[in-house]
């Protein structure tokens, strides 16, 4: 029952505007011109606004302030660019209420921006192409939530939910606990719903679950868990977070240092 409330939740949210569909075929493209991407964006106020507000945030700390979109994609990159673009497009169209995690949208952002320097600091030019591969996951892993607060309160959970995670729970056993289901599969629905890639859908599927997960996407279903358990919306680059994702970068075997300086780097930018 409450899996079919969520899927007719999913099936009742709007198709990915224009904007989105003209910067996935842009991605796809083979040869990326920073014009043609602005050109783009500029159409879309929404997008504009959002990119302006991040590249001027803590997170970056450019020098000096950014105010066009040509600055924004020349400084963060093409890549970067979309990826920006893409999720925060995807969560304007689901904004909720998401108290339930003791968050407010802004909060969320920071968490989802947060994830992407830590996947851009951590992983770096050493393994630029699984950085590609995992970037725009690690900024839309978390996608699901919105449905999941929206359900928890029209099921008056919110009170349950929120002694569980008061009580240390982890966020996806509290989610398990009440609803039998977690973000990442609710988000990993949302992406077939909306038919984003496979190789998107299939590494997101099963970062709360990585030993149900297939050979081919373990890593990068590790990868997105060890920086989801870092940025953690409700918690984000705390000391308890950072050493709980340094635990499962041992657990999978994944490099360690490297992460512990991309997240001391983060940490020093949010004080």
């Amino acid at each position: 029952m409450l899996l079919d409330n969520i899927l007719e939740k999913i099936e009742s949210l709007p198709p990915l505007p224009q904007t989105i569909e003209e910067i996935e075929k842009f991605k796809k493209s083979k040869n990326k011109e920073i014009d043609e991407l602005v050109k783009i964006i500029e159409k879309d106020a929404l997008v504009i606004t959002t990119l302006l507000k991040i590249s001027n945030s803590s997170f970056f700390g450019f020098r000096s302030k950014v105010e066009s979109v040509g600055r924004v994609v020349s400084l963060l990159g093409i890549n970067f660019t979309i990826y920006v673009a893409i999720s925060e497009t995807i969560n304007n169209m689901l904004i909720t209420d998401l108290t339930p995690y003791g968050i407010e949208s802004e909060d969320f952002m920071s968490a989802s921006t947060a994830a992407s320097n830590l996947i851009n600091l951590w992983l770096g030019n050493a393994n630029a192409e699984l950085k590609e591969e995992v970037l725009l996951a690690s900024i839309l892993q978390e996608t699901g939530k919105f449905i999941l607060a929206e359900l928890i309160i029209s099921r008056d959970l919110d009170g349950e939910f929120k002694k569980l995670l008061e009580n240390g729970v982890e966020i996806k056993d509290a989610e398990k606990e009440l609803l039998g289901i977690t973000t990442s599969q609710v988000t990993a629905e949302i992406f077939k719903y909306w038919q984003l890639s496979d190789d998107l859908v299939n590494m997101i599927m099963f970062v709360d679950d990585i030993n149900s997960c297939s050979t081919e996407y373990k890593q990068k279903s590790q990868i997105l868990d060890v920086v989801k358990t870092a940025c953690q919306v409700n918690s984000l680059l705390s000391s308890s977070s950072a050493q709980k994702a340094i635990e499962k970068a041992i657990k999978y075997n994944l490099e360690v240092e490297p992460l512990q300086n991309a997240i001391q780097i983060l940490q020093d930018r949010l004080k």
